[in-house]
């Protein structure tokens, strides 16, 4: 007897089943219930406001079945697979009868009040909104609509009649969003207190409805000339309208040229000022008298600070030249670290055209000479930041990459057939068409920043590009075009696949680097740990792309060596916060993580920080240190970390407390001491301050006048001084940007949310 096969489902498979579709449920409502909650703080759509995801469980299992989204004006509920254009159904065209409270339907419209003059309104339909009607106004304020046919009945002081039907509407809704109502007893059709008979005529306004809101200015005109002296704003104290301006005048100087001080004569924000009480804002004083006090006043308070420290740093970026409104002009940010964490704004140098290093040397020794005069011993050090171009200058795959991207970028860009073909099926694919991002200016001078972009677009467009060479389109051109058949080479290439994304992939590596340093702030103890970790990286990288580590390895060593200063590996040696644990207990420095000849380095540095009178005495004292280290207690405390609220990583909880045990309890180290302190607080970046691109093109407009660099000079010290106080490294103009790339990009969520479900 044959075996015979059950394959009934069992009902573990069953409820396996249910709960992986009830979990892919519960994913996309939490996803739902995450957009909402960024646009209810201002991060997403309007509509998020109104509509509120919700699960509908299954009634058996209890398990979530499917996600809608409910209305919270009406309770209206309705499926989730499409919110935006729910609200524009159900909010924006009037369906929701509470969310659009300027137009309701006419029998959903009470009258004001009774009266004798009151018209009770007879049942009123959606189709009657088409027809034409007519518009009066009762004594009592009511505005009479009279539309479509029929009859309703009135009542009066021995009055009866009939009349066509009448909606009765507020007349302080009659004018939309206008800010202007309607006074009562405007156009009164009445005698007596009571309607006109039937016979008699109704004033018509000419223009139908679209008089109204002509009508409610001409009645505002007449209220205003009648009592002229109506109240416009609330009534503020001498004191409060001081104060008021004052955080005016601040909030302008701190957006330093992104908001102009023209505007402050634009009628609107004159009718703001008025509305709340202020009086006009004079521009020539914002610009003049009070911008001088309180540039004077911000500059004491910077020079204080900087007399309360025992030593500083000078750091300077922005020596490259960038394009403005005339001619091509540079601003250099000079700015000053002190040993407390505090960075200070001291100066901006604006450069033109090629800058000798011998100006930027003399600009710096300028300012160091300026805060201290004499005793340049306060100055610690100066740092100043390069553009690292190695990778793409000395690897020839980087050289081999941009070729034959150009080649089939430009190709695909300027043959009309295939780029017909090619935006088909991007539009397919990507949702969107449009051309392969080309940089303009030949190989050789081309800005890699440019050719990434590249990169990254034909990554982005690699399916489209593998579909154009399958459309009969193609291998016709093919016979005719010999550069055709050689893009075509390169695409059917995964050779050519590997290497893009190789490249796209360390370019991407090195830039994620530099925007995490740009944003921690790294100190000089740092630097051989970040260069290490590139290493690392990097070698990941080869052994992922197949690629051969022995001439990047040559590019990251010259290009560390050109970098390397013996202050690196002496801060490395002397900050507790790098101590590492040995097997007795104790915490030593990390020597033997050092070469020998950054060994050396730290002796002469070391040496070379004291007089020589103590020389010998600090050697003695870094051996003590290297054998002794930091009493386990004090290290655990310096190395104490805690998660940063906003991004999530481990950051040292008390960054100053390297500095502080060297001055309050490794006292025993007269000389060593000093160098610590000295070394410890020094950046390792110049990365500080960003400018607003609105200021530059105004200091290229104005740059020859004098009176214009004075002023341009002060906004940049006040609004420089203000965001560094509050750590504010990003410009407005990449916030915005950030902005719009989120309000942008829900959408791009939502349909993650709608993929994944399907997928399931």
């Amino acid at each position: 007897m044959a075996a015979t096969t059950n394959t009934t489902t069992t009902p573990v498979d069953s409820v396996s089943a249910d709960e992986l579709a009830a979990k892919a449920v519960h994913k996309r409502y939490d996803r739902l219930v995450m957009v909402r909650t960024k646009a209810i703080k201002g991060k997403g759509a309007w509509y998020w406001a109104h509509l509120e995801p919700m699960l509908v469980r299954n009634t058996d299992t209890g398990l979530p079945k499917a996600v809608k989204l409910r209305c919270s004006l009406c309770d209206a509920v309705f499926s989730a697979s499409n919110p935006s254009r729910t609200a524009s159904e159900h909010l924006k065209r009037g369906t929701c009868s509470n969310f659009n409270s300027l137009v309701k339907p006419i029998s959903c419209v009470s009258p004001v009040s009774p009266s004798p003059t009151t018209v009770a309104a007879g049942t009123a339909t959606q189709g009657n909104r088409k027809r034409s009607s007519s518009v009066m106004v009762t004594a009592s304020g009511q505005v009479l609509v009279a539309s479509g046919s029929g009859s309703i009945s009135g009542s009066g002081p021995g009055c009866s009649y009939q009349a066509t039907p009448l909606a009765i509407v507020d007349p302080s809704r009659i004018c939309g969003e206008s800010t202007y109502s309607l006074s009562p007893g405007a156009l009164v059709t009445t005698s007596g207190g009571s309607l006109a008979p039937q016979n008699q005529h109704h004033l018509v306004l000419s223009g139908g409805k679209e008089d109204l809101g002509a009508l409610a200015m001409l009645e505002d005109s007449v209220k205003k000339l009648k009592t002229p002296k109506t109240s416009s704003g609330p009534t503020l104290s001498k004191s409060q309208i001081e104060c008021a301006i004052d955080l005016l005048a601040d909030w302008i100087y701190e957006c330093c040229g992104s908001v102009s001080f023209s505007s402050l004569e634009h009628p609107k924000f004159r009718a703001f000022l008025n509305q709340v009480g202020l009086p006009p804002v004079s521009r020539r004083e914002l610009a003049g008298s009070r911008l001088d006090v309180k540039y004077e006043e911000v500059k004491a308070e910077s020079e204080a600070r900087i007399r309360d420290a025992m030593f500083f740093q000078v750091s300077s970026d922005g020596w490259k030249v960038s394009t403005v409104a005339s001619g091509e002009r540079s601003l250099v940010n000079l700015t000053v670290n002190l040993p407390n964490g505090t960075n200070l704004y001291r100066r901006a140098a604006f450069v033109s055209g090629f800058v000798p290093s011998k100006y930027a040397e003399e600009v710096l020794w300028e300012t160091v000479t300026g805060i201290c005069r004499n005793a340049v011993h306060q100055c610690a050090g100066i740092v100043a930041d390069n553009l690292i171009k190695d990778f793409t200058k000395e690897l020839p795959l980087f050289k081999t990459v941009t070729y034959n991207a150009l080649k089939l970028a430009n190709f695909i860009n300027i043959t009309p057939q295939i780029r017909t073909s090619f935006e088909k099926h991007l539009l397919q694919e990507c949702g969107s068409a449009g051309l392969l991002k080309v940089p303009l200016c030949d190989q050789e001078s081309l800005n890699f920043g440019h050719v990434y972009t590249m990169i990254e677009d034909i990554l982005n467009s690699a399916r489209a590009l593998q579909l154009v060479l399958l459309d009969e389109t193609y291998k016709m051109v093919s016979m005719e075009d010999q550069v055709a058949g050689e893009v075509a080479e390169i695409i059917r290439d995964m050779g050519f696949w590997n290497d893009l994304e190789a490249v796209h992939s360390l370019v991407k590596l090195i830039k994620e680097m530099a925007q995490d340093i740009e944003a921690e702030r790294p100190l000089v103890g740092q630097c051989l740990l970040l260069w290490e970790d590139l290493r690392t990286k990097v070698k990941d990288w080869c052994s992922k792309f197949h690629i051969a580590e022995g001439p990047v390895e040559k590019v990251i060593e010259r290009r560390f060596k050109k970098n390397y200063h013996p202050a690196w590996a002496a801060a490395y040696i002397l900050d507790p916060l790098y101590l590492i644990k040995d097997m007795s207990g104790k915490y030593l420095p990390p020597f033997k993580c050092l070469t020998v000849e950054q060994e050396k380095d730290v002796d002469k540095l070391i040496t070379r920080l004291v007089s020589r009178e103590e020389a010998h005495i600090a050697l003695m004292e870094l051996m003590k240190w290297r054998t002794e280290g930091l009493d386990p207690v004090y290290a655990r405390a310096v190395q104490m970390k805690e998660r940063d609220p906003i991004t999530g990583k481990m950051k040292t909880a008390n960054p100053q407390s390297s500095r502080l045990v060297w001055e309050t309890y490794l006292t025993e180290f007269k000389s060593l001491r000093k160098v610590a302190v000295r070394l410890i607080f020094l950046h390792a970046t110049s990365c500080g301050f960003k400018c607003n691109r609105s200021l530059l093109r105004w200091i290229g407009a104005h740059g020859d006048s004098r009176v214009g660099m004075e002023r341009a000079q002060k906004l940049l010290f006040i609004a420089a001084h203000s965001k560094l106080d509050r750590r504010v490294f990003s410009s407005d103009e990449k916030k915005d940007a950030e902005l719009f790339a989120l309000a942008n990009g829900e959408d791009d969520v939502l349909n993650e949310v709608l993929v994944e479900t399907s997928s399931v």
